[in-house]
């Protein structure tokens, strides 16, 4: 297993800020409504949902990249696989918010098997699983916070 090179564990780190973001404004509600003054709608579990599907969609594509790697059958099993979570995603947007904060868990597990099967395949680069976990971890926990509190 190699480094995580550093752009992308930055990157990666400063992804999680909104997901962090809408954990503590679901602990301290006072704090989401500093950021979010125009709109009502912008609760703490409401950023942790509309953000987890922007990024379980976004995560679609990475896994796109992986079946770009491939060949063959291994290449039409991963495209297969890149459709599923957007798909899964768009399911779980109309779920109360609660349920979908579940779902969303559900996906980012999920999501994480798909990439530890496109790093085994070598797919994905060596650091990749180190990053994916740290990263899964931590967006689990703060939706976890919207689920429980």
């Amino acid at each position: 297993m190699s480094r995580i090179p550093t752009p992308a564990l930055i990157l990666g780190l400063a992804g999680l800020l909104p997901f962090l973001y809408g954990a503590i404004g679901v602990l301290v509600p006072a704090t989401a409504a500093l950021g979010w003054r125009w709109s009502p709608n912008h609760t703490g579990i409401a950023l942790l949902q509309i953000y987890g599907v922007v990024i379980l969609c976004f995560m679609s594509g990475v896994i796109w990249g992986f079946a770009a790697k491939a060949e063959g059958r291994l290449a039409t099993l991963y495209y297969a696989l890149s459709v599923l979570p957007a798909i899964f995603v768009f399911l779980t947007a109309f779920a109360d918010p609660r349920s979908s904060l579940v779902m969303l868990i559900l996906g980012f597990v999920a999501l994480l098997a798909i990439d530890a099967s496109a790093a085994r395949q070598g797919l994905a680069p060596g650091w990749w699983m180190r990053l994916r976990l740290l990263l899964t971890g931590v967006v689990v926990i703060c939706l976890g916070v919207g689920v429980i509190a």
